[in-house]
């Protein structure tokens, strides 16, 4: 990774807890799974009102044409956005004190490559996969256009701009919070996955 010309300083108010569960998607700059330069947070409140956060990241890395053209993020747009390591530093102790969910392992798996190229300790977070949240909720979309989140926003009527970080996240929180209904049964009891997340955070 190059060295930054000047260090970001500023960090963003995120958002304020508690929150049920947060959903988390990034994007990426290249096939390279460490190039994030995109995190979305969906933060789900305890009356299941959601909170969005969205912040570009500099990956330090080349921005390949087919995923600009699929976000729509460029080397420009990232300029004097942080680093993921300058990020991370505000990010991880917000995200350690959540559960958080991901459409797919993707994202967990961005994360650790991130950590890993900039050598910082591997996260200790708690995950859960909407993806099979859906699977349990939705068993009739498989084989009739899967579980992805195109599809799924044409079958569950979400509205959201997909490959944004931030969007993408939110309907990822949507997703869980409709499948809740659907199983009639808690986030705790759908999210398939031990908690690491110790709560701290007093409902």
């Amino acid at each position: 990774m190059r060295a930054r010309t000047a260090p970001f300083t500023a960090s963003p108010a995120l958002p304020v807890g508690p929150f049920r569960f947060i959903a988390l998607d990034v994007e990426t700059s290249c096939r390279d799974s460490a190039s994030i330069c995109q995190i979305g947070l969906a933060c789900v409140r305890p009356d299941n009102r959601i909170v969005r956060f969205a912040t570009y990241i500099n990956p330090e890395q080349r921005f390949d044409a087919f995923n600009t053209d699929l976000h729509g993020i460029s080397a420009a747009t990232v300029a004097a956005a942080p680093t993921f390591p300058e990020a991370w530093e505000w990010l991880f102790p917000f995200l350690e004190l959540h559960h958080l969910v991901q459409h797919s392992s993707f994202d967990s798996k961005a994360i650790a490559a991130a950590c890993r190229a900039y050598r910082l300790s591997n996260p200790d977070l708690s995950w859960s996969d909407s993806v099979k949240i859906a699977r349990a909720a939705w068993p009739e979309f498989k084989g009739n256009g899967g579980h992805g989140l195109a599809h799924l926003k044409k079958r569950l009527g979400l509205v959201f701009q997909h490959h944004d970080a931030g969007e993408d996240a939110r309907a990822a929180a949507e997703v869980v919070l409709q499948a809740e209904t659907r199983l009639d049964q808690s986030f705790d009891q759908i999210s398939q996955t031990t908690r690491k997340a110790q709560l701290r955070l007093r409902f």
